[in-house]
């Protein structure tokens, strides 16, 4: 069955549960326009302004940094466990140095309402255009926050991203759990 638009909230849990256990795949684009996925394991989907939209945090020593600075979009691509070893790879190693998508032979997807695109082995993608970005304020964390995440004080960039569209391989899904 072909990839489908879906509903932003469809798959929720699902996402949820790949989030916490292997992650998930962000991609933009580099200045060259290279697809560059990084693994993130904190996000949040939700509504923000009345708006469908994916909340994530980059730190601005990632290579992943410079793409959202340079393109105001991304992909949040969702992978199936099968392919764990795959998001461990994309957060472990640099796009600086790497190309991850070559590398760990993913097949990128063109998107429809944004330039960076998707991946087709991943059940699950939402389009996002960055609506605003804001950096933490390290003063405001609950310290045992700072303590645990921040011991280096490497904080992170917080992106909005309206999810403009969604797009689900429905025999995929399944593969999300375990």
């Amino acid at each position: 069955m072909p990839r489908q638009e879906t509903h932003f909230t469809d798959h929720y849990a699902e996402v949820c549960k790949a989030l916490g256990d292997w992650g998930a795949l962000l991609l933009s684009l580099d200045a060259n326009g290279k697809p560059n996925p990084m693994t993130i394991g904190w996000g949040s989907l939700g509504i923000v302004w009345s708006r469908p939209m994916w909340v994530v945090l980059v730190r601005p020593s990632r290579y992943t940094y410079g793409c959202l600075e340079e393109t105001g979009d991304f992909t949040v691509n969702v992978p199936p466990a099968a392919l764990d070893d795959v998001a461990m790879f994309c957060g472990t190693v640099s796009g600086r140095d790497h190309d991850k998508i070559a590398e760990k032979g993913l097949t990128v997807l063109p998107s429809e309402t944004i330039r960076s695109p998707g991946i087709v082995e991943c059940p699950i993608i939402y389009e996002c255009k960055v609506v605003q970005k804001t950096d933490v304020v390290p003063e405001a964390f609950d310290p045992r926050i700072t303590q645990q995440c921040y011991p280096q004080g490497d904080f992170h960039r917080v992106y909005f991203g309206e999810v403009l569209r969604t797009t689900a391989d429905p025999a995929g899904v399944p593969t999300l759990l375990r």
